[in-house]
């Protein structure tokens, strides 16, 4: 398993953080080949199932995540996510963590547990290198464009 964590802090107040990190179909923005949707639509909640689909034709996969916890932001108790990923191919873990930071701008944590098939572990550290540098763009990206 790959476990890495992201550390941001915006000029944005922790809800409007929270929002636009959990605009599920934005995180394919910025990751070739990739489309995110949420299933039911509408607000997310737990048992929510967002899958991303990377990929073309026969050479794509599905990554089915289910959020297990739901908690946004509330006043100055931080909001959590955590999304368990439930795939064939990636297994493990996600969860955002938006909180008040100093003079009032968002706090937030992303972490990550990645487990992909067929990967060795001794290539975990390959894994958390491209890991940050994606989620870490998608993250960046989120929290700059509404």
């Amino acid at each position: 398993m790959a476990t890495f964590s992201l550390y941001r802090t915006v000029p944005l107040a922790p809800d409007e953080a929270w929002r636009r990190l959990t605009r599920w179909e934005r995180h394919g923005d910025t990751v070739p080949l990739t489309r995110v949707t949420a299933d039911p639509p509408g607000p997310t909640r737990r048992g929510t199932l967002v899958v991303a689909r990377t990929g073309a034709g026969p050479l794509a996969f599905d990554d089915p995540m289910e959020v297990t916890v739901w908690q946004p932001p509330r006043g100055d108790v931080p909001g959590r996510c955590r999304l368990d990923k439930r795939g064939r191919v990636v297994r493990g873990w996600a969860e955002i963590e938006v909180r008040t930071g100093p003079g009032g701008r968002a706090r937030i944590v992303w972490r990550e547990d990645l487990d992909v098939r067929l990967l060795p572990s001794h290539l975990d550290g390959v894994l958390v290198r491209a890991g940050r540098l994606v989620f870490g763009r998608t993250v960046d990206h989120l929290l700059r464009h509404p």
